[in-house]
């Protein structure tokens, strides 16, 4: 149905005459009785009965009213509901409990009026294609710039430095920091690499750039069983962001051990689509691209995050 045709006739029974719903819509009296009469022919029936200097509704018109009233409120919400800043601004991360998330706390701290729906998709690849189709406004996910689709763009927001996380038996648990190199020969366990997502794609590249023994076996029960198993054992660790959050017991035992020469850095970046109007969408940009910390010293990522 005509929106602009239901929009004339309650004009119309508002004004009472055809010639001043015109002048209130700001269109000639000759458009309002073509909109009134397609409308009309539509329908099946008479909206107005044009008497001496005033049109009133028909039987038929009456009782359209109030439904037509309804469809210009209805059309009214709908078009708030997606008028820039009114909706949730809709964010993808790589995972809840992980530095992404944290940065996009940040943000909702420093601007409290502002709504975040956040979520995590399957990988980058699946979060690249929402934005690009505009099922979600933006991703936080590690991606080759280079190669994303047309029209859509990224930054680096965060450089994460990684980390060992081991149980106090094991044979690095003590060492404070250690050369990214000497981890060759220590079991590292990491059983929620997913084929095919991002970071399996860097974990791969990092094993084979410093030679390390990457383990993804064995069933994935979340994290807590990891950190269970972890904690207990002298020859298992994994790899952990510095920004992954860990809620644990404080007698648990596990240590973070940075790494160095070079600090491995896990890239992390901000994809939107560049035409994307969210107001709030250029401020978490904004703020992300001035608040990144820039890794000291030696650092690596893969050659496709550079």
């Amino acid at each position: 149905m005509d929106l602009e045709a239901v929009r004339t006739v309650v004009a119309i029974a508002d004004a009472g005459r055809f010639q001043d719903a015109a002048v209130d819509l700001s269109v000639t009296q000759q458009a309002v009785s073509k909109r009134v009469a397609a409308l009309e022919r539509e329908l099946g029936v008479r909206l107005f009965v044009r008497g001496a200097g005033s049109t009133r509704p028909t039987v038929d018109g009456e009782a359209f009213l109030p439904h037509a009233r309804d469809l210009l409120r209805a059309a009214e919400r709908a078009a708030a509901s997606v008028r820039p800043g009114a909706r949730a601004l809709r964010v993808d991360v790589v995972g809840r409990r992980l530095a992404p998330a944290d940065l996009l706390r940040g943000f909702r701290d420093a601007r409290p009026g502002t709504e975040l729906d956040v979520l995590t998709l399957r990988d980058a690849a699946a979060a690249v294609d929402a934005v690009r189709a505009g099922s979600v406004d933006a991703c936080v996910r590690a991606v080759d710039g280079r190669r994303l689709p047309e029209g859509v763009v990224s930054i680096r927001v965060l450089d994460e430095a990684l980390q060992l996380l081991t149980g106090p038996a094991h044979a690095l648990a003590e060492a404070g920091s250690v050369a990214t190199g000497r981890l060759a020969g220590h079991r590292i366990w990491m059983p929620g690499l997913v084929p095919g997502t991002e970071w399996a794609a860097y974990y791969a590249d990092l094993a084979a750039a410093f030679g390390l023994t990457i383990e993804a076996t064995g069933p994935d029960f979340g994290t807590e069983p990891l950190l269970d198993t972890i904690a207990g054992s002298p020859a298992l660790a994994t790899i952990v962001g510095e920004g992954t959050g860990l809620v644990r017991p404080a007698d648990d035992g596990l240590r973070r051990v940075g790494l160095r020469d070079p600090v491995p850095v896990y890239p992390h970046s901000l994809v939107w689509r560049a035409d994307n109007p969210h107001p709030a969408l250029a401020a978490l940009r904004d703020r992300l691209a001035a608040a990144r910390e820039h890794t000291g010293g030696r650092t690596w990522t893969p050659h496709w995050a550079h």
